[in-house]
């Protein structure tokens, strides 16, 4: 080993050491920048979660208030229609008062007997009590006489010539129709009208241009 060997030997090794410890630092130093770049922010990651969260909810409150409103539709449709077979039952007593009224000869009406008139009468007051209860819970007689037909809300039964008035109009009513609320109870057996006039739907704004 030479002299200047000897004099170099410690300061190259410390140049040496020296650059190898900055080689490190900087290893070091973009190993923690990539592993920052690989790392979510932790904002961000809170954002999501809370859209995530808000998202929810706002699903789940619309689900609450669907099912809020199908609960009361439903509950106003059991209260609407909950007697509905019983007033259909109803019905048949009423059809038998007023059978038994309309086979009363006229004749016999006209003679005006005390104790059949207080019968007649007795039979009357019992019809109208018991439509005037039944309409107290939702049911309600059909008049549908001079109406145009609906087959929603009536049966044909018969067809009755008749070119005076337009066709398919209610004539005749054979037995007495009933809506419970707005659904039907009983369709309306009626007769209509046939040969008249077919009636003809008005024109809207456009079909006039």
């Amino acid at each position: 080993m030479t002299d200047d060997t000897k004099k170099n030997g410690p300061d190259e090794a410390a140049n040496d050491l020296g650059a190898a410890a900055e080689a490190v630092n900087a290893e070091a130093a973009e190993a923690g920048a990539q592993t920052a770049e690989q790392e979510p922010d932790p904002i961000d990651v809170l954002k999501t979660e809370n859209a995530d969260l808000r998202d929810r909810y706002l699903r789940l409150a619309a689900e609450m208030d669907n099912l809020r409103r199908r609960t009361e539709r439903d509950v106003k449709d059991a209260k609407s229609y909950a007697i509905a077979g019983f007033a259909r039952d109803m019905l048949g007593v009423s059809d038998n008062l007023r059978r038994a009224l309309d086979a009363i000869p006229a004749e016999a009406k006209e003679a005006g007997e005390a104790g059949l008139m207080a019968l007649i009468e007795g039979v009357e007051l019992t019809e109208r009590s018991m439509l005037a209860a039944m309409e107290r819970h939702g049911v309600k007689k059909l008049e549908p006489e001079g109406q145009k037909f609906d087959p929603n809300f009536h049966q044909a039964m018969f067809e009755i010539p008749n070119t005076e008035v337009p066709n398919n109009t209610v004539l005749q009513v054979v037995q007495a129709g009933y809506v419970i609320g707005e659904r039907m109870l009983r369709p309306a057996m009626v007769g209509v009208s046939k040969g008249g006039p077919k009636v003809v739907a008005p024109e809207t704004a456009d079909e006039a241009k």
